[in-house]
């Protein structure tokens, strides 16, 4: 009874510590120090794979496998990806939804670095690593596999409240979309920063909608990760992001003649 007991306890405690090290590395990369989110990705990663190792979890366990049906099925997908992306711009209707003033502020150096670096290392491993291996591994310890998953799921969703809020001032179409309601650009920026409980429902809304999306997101990428290994869920992760930065600048392009006095690309 003591020995289960002290099991339970232990594994509580490694449960802890790495939401722990997940909600302390969401704070620093997204209100505190979000330049050095590449750095504090890396150390909290670093520190998540101990715990699970000292756990006794292995690799096979935490998603390290498969390499090569990982870098072709995740290949497969970037690509599509970009056949998405490219059909997205290609329509007036759609390409609102690329409007993304996180990109669209940025000078062509900062895209770079935040496609080459920010998303990859500061992004994409973390989440990648901690939601799709540590976690359910962990989880998955006490609970049954299915119920481990989907809790990983739900935490993946909760990860996304903070940039939430910072997407409904910067992508109000696309906010508007994982809201459930119609990207339409000519309704406005989702106003965020007027007093008032209309604006507090706007952005509770937009945030409850991306935390729903990114959740049910998680479950898909828990299952790639499930049949060729972490690889595949995070080139299909990386593609989504980075990508994304590319076709925020493309099509502000494709609308400057429609839109006439519209900024030059930096």
């Amino acid at each position: 009874m003591t020995t289960n007991r002290t099991s339970r306890t232990r594994r509580a405690g490694a449960l802890g510590g790495a939401l722990g090290v997940l909600v302390a590395a969401n704070v620093l990369n997204n209100r505190v120090a979000r330049r050095w989110a590449p750095l504090t990705s890396a150390v909290a990663t670093g520190a998540l794979v101990l715990i699970a190792r000292r756990e006794g979890l292995t690799w096979q366990e935490l998603g390290f496998h498969s390499a090569h049906a990982g870098a072709a099925t995740g290949g497969a997908l970037a690509a599509g990806v970009a056949a998405v992306y490219a059909a997205g711009l290609a329509h007036p209707r759609t390409r609102a939804l690329f409007h993304d003033e996180r990109a669209l502020a940025l000078s062509r150096r900062r895209v770079l670095e935040e496609a080459l670096v920010q998303v990859p290392f500061g992004t994409v491993l973390l989440e990648e690593v901690g939601f799709r291996g540590v976690l359910p591994a962990l989880l998955g310890r006490s609970l049954p596999a299915c119920t481990a998953v989907a809790a990983s799921a739900a935490l993946f969703g909760l990860w996304h409240v903070l940039p939430a809020m910072d997407m409904a001032g910067a992508n109000p179409a696309l906010g508007r979309l994982t809201a459930g309601e119609a990207p339409d650009e000519a309704a406005g920026p989702v106003r965020t920063g007027r007093p008032g409980k209309t604006a507090r429902l706007e952005t509770g809304r937009l945030v409850a909608g991306t935390v729903a999306s990114t959740a049910v997101a998680g479950l898909v990428f828990h299952g790639l990760r499930h049949r060729a290994g972490l690889l595949a869920p995070a080139l299909l992760h990386l593609a989504t992001n980075s990508l994304g930065y590319a076709a925020a600048r493309v099509a502000r392009r494709l609308d400057q003649p429609s839109r006439g006095s519209a900024r030059p690309v930096r």
